[in-house]
């Protein structure tokens, strides 16, 4: 049994309503004066000026070598220059690439060159982490700011002002709903990011059944970033209808009501995971529902968010997506069953199979695939990565990697990833990730990385490792070592040494036996000796 909401037309939409161009040049032509975007800094611009903007960013864009097809990539917090990156690229026929600000070392090498991009777009506080890269295929980089003078790169480097000069942009190539829009990255949970195509149409399809409640007189606030999914998907959702935006960096407990209340925002990108858990532990105040948010995209669904719900005066609903995915599990408005997932929309058919694909019955624990009914509007596939698409879409269905279940009703519910993985304050980590750059700290033998229970109801990431002969590990000078190499949220809070870890008959270390153990008499915790990381704010 599938549901529909009434929002969700399955039917294939026309060009001009799900790619972005048209959406951008059709409202700014029906309302040029309506205001588009307010950015956290003050700053607004209107549909016209969107439109202005977006093409001379175009044109800029294709003066330093880009043409359809080509990736742009956007190493920036949620602000103006994003906004504009994005609208150029799309402009030029080309394919945003949004970024996550907090990678380094590895994990960004592996990203700018899986990304083939010539250009790229970037916070001046974070253009020093590119001196020490291998810059493959980059030969022009511009900073945000009004100079570039003191960073030393071996491409061009030049600053954001060339995005201004005036010109047209050549708009002969239409963008099409297949063509691809973005690439987003995944957060590798079972291996190196993968870097996922959106088509215009999957963009479309993913705003239309998680936000589509959204209508042209509503403000939406996004403070997910635009390198996630939620991001991009909330900011698809008011294009597509012509609805405002407030755009902040970043979700922040204490101001939260505060952004709602100060930018009127009607709908914002979503409350996950642990931003539920913050906001019910706020004081009580007899004004909490006097706001103008009337409908969240929320997950998970528990007692605790639902009396969030009644608390402020909103509404809300949940489901399950991934960034391949367009959403295809959706739950009722104001949904009460506990950690529901939802049902199945109109317009895909979902499964949960075991390790053969074989479907198995209500109650049982296996793999959630799925698939589209319309071509385009779900994973066509990862950049580059032709073997990895073929395993995701073996026998014609997407393999999530999700252990779930259903209950007699049909409603979905997860149960764990497949592989390991740790998800912490809403970031998807790998746990590969995380022990290839442990493993390189010198005292290291080896290492394994795993999630253990969270006070905020998500994860925290905990290592075993275990010394090489002769060696010590100094839990502090792991972690200083760490800190600049990673994200701050993969820096490990827990950190377990052992002379040995587990093995299993094959030699491969038992990390099943390490989470049972959780956190024991002899971990040692990062928090509790006062190193605490935070994400770096970018001004």
């Amino acid at each position: 049994m599938t549901q529909h909401p009434p929002w969700f037309d399955p039917n294939m939409p026309a060009r001009e309503d799900c790619v972005m161009p048209c959406l951008i040049d059709r409202y700014a032509a029906q309302h040029p004066d309506k205001e588009f975007i307010r950015f956290e800094d003050g700053q607004r611009w209107t549909w016209a000026q969107a439109r202005e903007i977006g093409l001379r960013t175009a044109a800029a864009l294709q003066a330093r070598g880009v043409t359809p097809g080509d990736t742009v990539l956007a190493w920036l917090p949620n602000n103006a220059s994003i906004v504009r990156i994005w609208l150029g690229a799309n402009y030029a026929g080309a394919i945003f690439v949004p970024i996550n600000q907090s990678y380094r070392g590895r994990l960004l090498e592996h990203v700018l060159n899986t990304s083939r991009a010539k250009v790229m777009i970037c916070h001046p506080q974070l253009a020093e982490r590119l001196i020490d890269i291998n810059l493959t295929h980059l030969t022009h980089v511009i900073v945000e700011g009004q100079t570039a003078d003191n960073v030393r790169l071996a491409v061009k480097v030049e600053p954001d002002s060339v995005l201004d000069q005036p010109g047209e942009p050549d708009r002969a190539y239409e963008p099409q709903l297949w063509d691809i829009q973005a690439i987003i990255f995944t957060s590798g949970t079972t291996g190196p990011s993968k870097a996922v195509q959106v088509t215009y149409l999957h963009l479309f399809a993913t705003a239309q059944a998680t936000y589509g409640y959204i209508n042209g007189s509503d403000t939406m606030m996004i403070n997910l970033p635009m390198y996630h999914v939620g991001g991009t998907a909330s900011f698809m959702s008011a294009v597509s209808v012509g609805a405002s935006i407030s755009l902040y960096d970043g979700f922040n407990t204490r101001e939260f009501w505060n952004q709602v209340r100060a930018s009127n925002a009607s709908v914002v990108s979503g409350l996950i995971g642990a931003m539920t858990v913050f906001l019910s532990k706020n004081e009580p105040k007899p004004d909490d529902a006097d706001n103008p948010l009337r409908m969240v995209t929320l997950m998970p669904i528990n007692a605790d968010t639902v009396a969030l719900g009644k608390r402020y005066g909103f509404s809300h609903l949940s489901g399950f997506n991934m960034t391949e995915l367009s959403g295809p599990l959706i739950t009722n408005i104001n949904e009460t069953v506990d950690r529901s997932l939802g049902k199945p929309r109109v317009g895909v058919q979902c499964r949960i199979v075991d390790d053969h694909d074989m479907e198995v019955p209500v109650g049982t624990i296996g793999e959630f695939i799925c698939r589209s009914d319309r071509m385009w509007d779900q994973f066509t596939g990862y950049y580059g990565n032709p073997e990895a698409t073929a395993q995701a879409l073996r026998n014609g269905w997407f393999h999530s990697g999700d252990l779930m279940y259903r209950d007699g009703d049909n409603n979905y519910f997860f149960v764990d990833r497949k592989k390991d993985s740790i998800r912490r304050r809403g970031e998807n980590i790998s746990s590969l990730e995380v022990e290839m750059e442990i493993a390189s700290f010198p005292a290291v033998r080896e290492v394994a990385a795993y999630a253990v229970a969270s006070p905020a109801g998500e994860d925290e990431v905990m290592i075993a490792v275990a010394p090489k002969p002769g060696d010590t590990i100094d839990p502090v000078a792991l972690i200083k070592y760490l800190t600049p190499r990673m994200a701050h949220f993969m820096v490990p809070r827990y950190v377990r040494i052992e002379a040995e870890l587990p093995k299993t008959p094959t030699n491969k270390i038992q990390k099943s036996d390490l989470r049972a153990q959780g956190i024991t008499a002899d971990t040692w915790d990062r928090e509790a000796a006062g190193m605490t990381l935070k994400r770096e704010k970018l001004r």
